[in-house]
Parts: C-alpha cells; structure tokens; sequence
C-alpha cells in the first residue's frame, strides 16, 4: 500500500486533470442519455461512460484511498468485474431493461449509475495491476480486457445486425440526422463494437506492451 501511495503522489496531476475530464465526459454522457433520443445516443453516452469516463476516473482514484482495487483487492479483480460488466451491460440491453430505462427516470438513474459504477470498478481492477508484484493478476487483467472486447464486440455486432428495431422506445424518438429505426440502431451497434471494444482493446494492449517491456527489461538486467 506503501508503494501506491507513492506512485499515486508522483502522479498528483495527472490524476487531477483525469479526475475533471472524466467527471465532465460522465456529465455529458448522462445529458446525452437524458435527452431521450435514438439508440445510436444511447450508445454514445454508454460507451462514453464506460469506456472513456470511467478509465479517467478508475486512473484518478488509482493509488489513493478511493482505489476500490486497493481497499478491497479479493472483490474488485479483473476477471471478476469483467464477469460483472458483461452481466451489467448485456444486462441492460436486453429489450425489456433498455424499454424501462427508457420510459422510466428512476430506470434511467439506476442505469446510467450502474454503467459508470461497474466501469470504474472493472478499470481501477485493471489498473491496480500495473505495478503490482504479481504477475498472474497481470495477466488476468490482460485476460479480462479482452474479454470485455470480446463481449462488446459481440453486443454491437449482434445489434448491428438484427433484422428489425429491437428497443421499441427509440423507434418513436426524435432520431438523429434522419435515420429510420432500423438504420439508427444498425448504427448504433457499430457506435459499440467499434469505440466501446476498442478502447478496452487498446487497454488490453497497452497493459501487453508493459508487461513485456518489464520482462525485456529484467532479462536484460540479469
């Protein structure tokens, strides 16, 4: 705990300006979600909350005594969230859940508060990985984010996809730039295989690319 505490000192700015970035883009993505409009909205306020808020805000609180990974490391692991946001996500996505978030603010609430809760818990797993000593919780990590990808990928491929509007609500909003229900949605489901996946794609990646750079680096020392 020692060590993260440090770590966490020498990024006090960093974190700051993640802290602001991601508490703004989560502000916009629940305006956005707010406003009622067509799936493809929806997708860009979910993603943006998962995938872009809540890694600023997992990285912000990494290290301090707001680390859920640090206080509690049995519970927030990376397998274990990646099991739980694949729940969450799929979840509510499932007609009935996205027709009550939809029509219901209390339903809306609970699940915009749900995505940004289990997005920042899976991340701050993830993160929390980074310096740790252990090099199976490492890989876990890796494992897990793409997994996530995975799943992603799968949702917004199967949305994509389907042959006729699956989310009543929005085939009755206010659609954007003219897009017919189905094509909104088809868009959509593209919104979340191409951003959502990625980004966790690029985490996965990155925390590769570390992990090895590591290993590169002690074989070069011995």
């Amino acid at each position: 705990m020692r060590r993260h505490a440090v770590i966490a000192r020498g990024h006090g700015g960093a974190r700051r300006a993640a802290a602001v970035a991601g508490a703004a883009l989560l502000a916009a993505a629940w305006t956005t979600a707010v406003g009622g409009h067509g799936i493809t909205m929806h997708m860009i306020a979910h993603v943006t909350a998962v995938a872009v808020a809540a890694p600023l805000i997992a990285f912000s609180f990494s290290g301090t005594a707001l680390d859920p990974a640090l206080r509690f490391p049995r519970v927030v692991a990376p397998l274990a969230m990646s099991l739980v946001e694949l729940v969450v996500v799929w979840g509510w996505h499932v007609p009935a859940a996205r027709a009550f978030a939809a029509e219901s603010p209390v339903g809306l609430a609970v699940e915009q508060a749900s995505f940004a809760a289990v997005g920042v818990a899976f991340w701050s797993a993830c993160y929390g990985t980074r310096d740790g000593p252990s090099s199976m919780r490492r890989a876990a990590a890796i494992l897990a984010l793409l997994m996530t990808t995975m799943h992603m990928t799968l949702l917004g491929t199967l949305i994509t996809l389907a042959p006729r509007p699956l989310f009543a609500p929005h085939s009755h909003a206010d659609l954007p730039w003219g897009l017919t229900p189905l094509a909104d949605q088809a868009l959509g489901g593209v919104v979340m295989l191409l951003v959502g996946g990625g980004a966790y794609l690029a985490g996965g990646l990155a925390l590769l690319t570390g992990v090895l750079r590591d290993h590169g680096t002690e074989a070069a020392s011995r």
